[in-house]
Order: C-alpha cells, then sequence, then structure tokens
C-alpha cells in the first residue's frame, strides 16, 4: 500500500514508517524535520506544517491510506487542528481508510484508568493534551471515513513483540496501563489489513502480570 503518516519523526511514527517499510509498503512522512536515523526514514518526506492545509494535501494524495501519530507533548491544539486538515485532505483527495492513535482514557475508555492516571496526570499534569484527544477523535468519528482509532496506554521504549491485549471491556482493570511504542506501531500497521475495528476505537495495554 501506498501510506502517509502524520507525525513520521516522532516517538511512535518512526516505528510505524520503519515497521510500514519492511512490510513492503511505499510511505510517505509527513513532519517539520526529517530522521536522523536512516531505519525510520521514509521513502518520501514533505516537510510542512500539519496546521497548513495545502502542506497537509501534498502528503494525503495519490496514498491508499493515512496514519495519524501526531504529538504535542502535554500541550494541545495540535492534535485535533491537525487532524481535522488531514480529514479535509482525504475527502478532497478520495482516501478512505484512515488510523489515528489517541490515548487510553479518551471517551468511555476513561473507565479503564486507574486514580493517578485519571485525575493526576489526565485531570491535572496533562489535562491540555487529553482535551485536544478527545477533541480529535470526536473530529474522527464525526468524518465519514473508513476510520479506527487505536488507544494505547502510557509508552513504554519497549521492543515490538509484546503480547498486548487490544479491545478489551471499558471497565477492564487486568491491564499494566503501559505498551510499547514499537507495539502501537505494529497494532495500527495491522488495522490496514481488516475490517475488525473500523469505526471502533480499541484501546491497546499489556496485561498485569499474573
Amino acid at each position: 500500500m501506498k501510506l502517509a503518516v502524520f507525525g513520521s519523526t516522532g516517538s511512535v511514527g518512526r516505528h510505524i514508517v520503519a515497521q510500514a517499510r519492511a512490510e513492503g509498503h511505499v510511505v510517505t512522512g509527513f513532519s517539520r524535520g526529517q530522521a536522523t536515523e536512516p531505519e525510520f526514514s521514509p521513502d518520501a518526506l514533505v516537510q510542512g506544517d500539519v496546521l497548513d492545509p495545502e502542506a497537509v494535501a501534498k502528503a494525503v494524495a495519490g496514498q491508499d491510506a493515512v496514519l495519524v501519530a501526531l504529538g504535542a507533548g502535554r500541550k494541545g491544539g495540535v492534535r485535533a487542528s491537525g487532524t481535522a486538515n488531514v480529514i479535509a485532505a482525504m475527502k478532497r483527495h478520495g482516501v478512505r481508510r484512515l488510523v489515528c492513535q489517541s490515548t487510553l482514557g479518551a471517551g468511555e475508555s476513561v473507565g479503564n484508568l486507574n486514580f493517578f492516571w485519571k485525575h493526576v496526570m489526565f485531570g491535572m499534569l496533562l489535562r491540555p493534551a487529553y482535551a485536544d484527544h478527545q477533541a480529535q477523535e470526536c473530529l474522527v468519528r464525526d468524518s465519514g471515513l473508513d476510520w479506527t482509532i487505536v488507544r494505547p496506554a502510557a509508552f513504554t521504549d519497549g521492543p515490538v513483540g509484546g503480547e498486548y491485549i487490544h479491545g478489551f471491556a471499558n471497565d477492564a482493570r487486568n491491564l499494566s496501563l503501559d505498551v510499547s511504542r514499537a507495539d502501537v506501531a505494529r497494532f495500527m500497521l495491522e488495522q490496514l489489513e481488516s475490517t475488525t475495528y473500523i469505526h471502533d476505537a480499541p484501546g491497546l495495554s499489556y496485561a498485569l502480570a499474573a
């Protein structure tokens, strides 16, 4: 497939790029900067600001699917606004399949969080980022595209290949509330070959150790 990856030099996006290329996909990255390590470099790169609609449209044109892994640290304002431009570009160029990385705790999955994540992290320290993800998800749900929202737990730097669980109930408590960035990328790419979670927002986490 021909894929556009937004946030391609971010902590998840770079893994998406590397794994997608290893699987034989042709990857166009979109980012303000360029990957410094060859293994994380896309086949083509569109450098620009995701808040610039024309730059976004340039990256989307001619693609089979789009993966969004936008990040802005603790700040808000980039994920939702950037994703709105991606959605508009996809409609403009007739691209239907969208896989968007959000966060566990958004929407109804707030029931999966423990006290620390619900009230300290998202309730105080990461409140702008959390609100941005909530707005981003609303845009994706209302897009009319063939979308999947992936809600990963807290990121780790572990390797690909962990035994993550996904699509669990919104009150599930058997979760470690973490997952490696590499496994998030793997799961997002798996959605391109699957219809299981179209118009759905599965959570993603490792299970608690027995």
